[in-house]
């Protein structure tokens, strides 16, 4: 492919050809479209965790916390496992691995452990606050992490943003505080710090091999911690139960890191987790859907204002 510059309305172009088509390619356009694709890959993440809470909920119907967290993490671990054996694919290198270990702990056990211990005296509408931190700390991890600077705009419309999330969740919830918060704080650290070191795996690998190994890691415990969990806890395994782990085993556990990681890898680790702006009130309609929660008049109003956050970081040079 070679590069030209040609004159468009008295303005120089930059194009590139393709030898084997001939066609012209505009660099910004496919930069563009890249863009607009790593953010949809993003936002297919986001509503794929939006779902996590009411799933964990249906998930203790039938299952103790340690066996749901387990359980899920050995059936992810076998689906992640069995696509990398088919498709041949070879170990990482030893460099990546302490990558691999951070977002094992982060996203594997540590945010599923702390929100499902969370959730058994806490609501989805409460729980959802860490959400709304989330894209804040996970900013601020890559700021540390790999060394990111967004800029003036982002950093006040992220704060807006997350502002307007914490203002509505909280008050669905009540206002009150409850014991489950050390939980959800703890669980919103160790999630930050898995996302940002995703992500930046991300750009030397597929996204779906980054999680994919990091459940192959994680297989060695949370195998054993799965049989020793079901040994001692109670299972009811109705149809909520079982629909609510094979959710959290597939789609949050695995489908949904694989599109958001390479969403991240896409267009940047802090215009991704802005996306995450919008989980806690998808996760509200959920909840009103699924678990039969009620939603007050702020909900549109506060998507309203999510939306107008996420459209300025998006735009926002980093």
């Amino acid at each position: 492919m070679r590069a030209e510059s040609s004159a468009i309305n008295g303005t120089s172009v930059a194009v590139e050809h393709d030898p084997q088509g001939g066609r012209e390619v505009d660099p910004g356009r496919s930069a563009e479209r890249r863009s607009l694709g790593g953010a949809a890959q993003a936002g297919l993440g986001v509503v794929a965790f939006s779902l996590t809470f009411p799933a964990t909920a249906w998930g203790l119907e039938g299952f103790g916390p340690w066996s749901l967290v387990a359980v899920r993490g050995v059936l992810a671990a076998v689906l992640a496992g069995g696509c990398l054996l088919v498709l041949r694919i070879p170990v990482p290198s030893r460099r990546h691995w302490g990558g691999l270990a951070v977002v094992a702990c982060g996203v594997v056990v540590g945010f599923p452990l702390l929100t499902t211990l969370a959730l058994q005296t806490s609501t989805t509408a409460h729980a959802a606050v860490v959400v709304g931190l989330l894209p804040l700390t996970t900013a601020l991890f890559s700021a540390l992490r790999v060394g990111s600077r967004p800029s003036r705009s982002f950093w006040v419309a992220a704060c807006a943003g997350a502002a307007a999330v914490i203002a509505f969740t909280v008050g669905q919830s009540g206002g009150a505080l409850t014991g489950a918060d050390a939980y959800l704080f703890g669980a919103l650290v160790v999630c930050a710090a898995g996302y940002t070191e995703g992500g930046r795996l991300a750009r030397v690998m597929p996204g779906w091999q980054v999680i994919g190994w990091a459940l192959v890691l994680c297989l060695p415990v949370s195998l054993p911690g799965a049989w020793l969990a079901l040994t001692y806890e109670p299972v009811v395994p109705g149809w909520h139960g079982v629909v609510g782990l094979l959710w959290l085993a597939v789609g949050s556990q695995f489908l949904g890191l694989v599109v958001w990681y390479r969403g991240m890898a896409a267009v940047g680790i802090p215009r991704a987790s802005q996306l995450q702006l919008a989980q806690p009130l998808l996760t509200l309609v959920w909840s009103v859907l699924l678990l039969g929660e009620r939603l007050t008049w702020a909900a549109p109003v506060t998507a309203l204002a999510v939306l107008v956050c996420i459209a300025v970081t998006q735009r926002a040079r980093t």
